[in-house]
């Protein structure tokens, strides 16, 4: 792999809303990525890879290793069983059972080979991650980077419940106290700008990927459906390991609220997190669709 590459490694739940797949599909395709490998956590953790599976192969990368972590919360957290895309992809061949709980140890193994290289994204619950950092408190410092999509820090939504820190809050909880030498933040706040409707969908990821935009049409028309957009939070958490610029930033401490699963932001120069304020959407959606239509050098 080039040297002018980033190497990355994803812990997700892919299967439930369709973000997760647009944010695998943009690091699959994108030229900067050394996509290492695939993490999967909580629910059935078996429908989960056979949707990264496809999505990879899709894409033409179905060399990218997927691993199977852990299923339930590691003590307190509302689960998260549902795999509702696995319902539209199930008739597609796919492998029908990988071994378990090999997240943490590929993690570990790969960060620990790659001192300073990897960057570690975290678009899911913290399960896997929580589990990770207890076992090896040493490993944040190792990482290149950590960038996580989760948490609500700023604005009508702040101190309010967000959905990857309430489904493991004792994972939660463990990631963010163990010391990490940086680690961004970007929250539901700031993803939900990068969103859209239903013709734009059609338009823009339906149509006009081929057989990709095919795919994310059969395991993501149901949600868009209901809820009538898709919103990028997934995707806009990946581009930040390439263009921070996207997103403004604030420096401080983000800290979670074990009664109530409700994250908050103390600002502080001295605290290594850092938490975006606020996007440009154009510019995100400018740089996405340049990266999957793979009109990106």
């Amino acid at each position: 792999m080039s040297s002018g590459r980033i190497k990355v490694v994803v812990d997700t739940d892919i299967g439930t809303d369709p973000d997760d797949g647009l944010a695998l599909a943009y690091l699959a395709l994108h030229s900067a990525c050394d996509l290492l490998g695939i993490t999967i956590v909580t629910g059935d953790v078996q429908k989960r890879a056979a949707v990264a599976e496809i999505l990879l192969r899709t894409c033409g990368r179905s060399d990218v290793p997927i691993h199977l972590g852990r299923r339930e919360p590691l003590l307190k957290g509302a689960g998260q069983p549902l795999v509702q895309q696995y319902d539209f992809i199930e008739n597609i061949h796919h492998k029908i059972a990988r071994p378990e709980n090999t997240a943490v140890h590929f993690l570990q193994s790969t960060i620990r080979n790659n001192p300073g290289e990897v960057v570690l994204l975290t678009i899911g619950p913290m399960s896997n991650v929580g589990t990770l950092f207890a076992l090896d408190p040493e490993l944040p410092t190792l990482c290149r980077d950590i960038v996580s999509m989760c948490g609500k820090y700023f604005g009508p939504e702040k101190h309010k419940k967000e959905w990857n820190m309430l489904v493991d809050e004792t994972a939660a909880g463990i990631m963010l106290n163990t010391p990490r030498p940086r680690h961004r933040f970007v929250g539901l706040d700031v993803t939900r700008p990068c969103t859209l409707q239903s013709a734009d969908v059609e338009d823009r990821l339906f149509r006009d990927l081929g057989p990709l935009g095919t795919l994310f049409r059969e395991s993501g028309d149901w949600w868009l459906r209901k809820k009538g957009r898709f919103t990028f939070h997934d995707p806009l958490a990946a581009a930040m390991i390439f263009h921070p610029e996207i997103c403004q930033w604030k420096k401080g401490r983000v800290s979670l609220d074990s009664g109530n699963g409700a994250t908050s932001f103390e600002e502080g120069d001295k605290a290594s997190d850092l938490v975006a304020v606020e996007v440009d959407p154009e510019a995100f959606f400018s740089h996405y669709f340049a990266v999957v239509k793979k009109q990106e050098a």
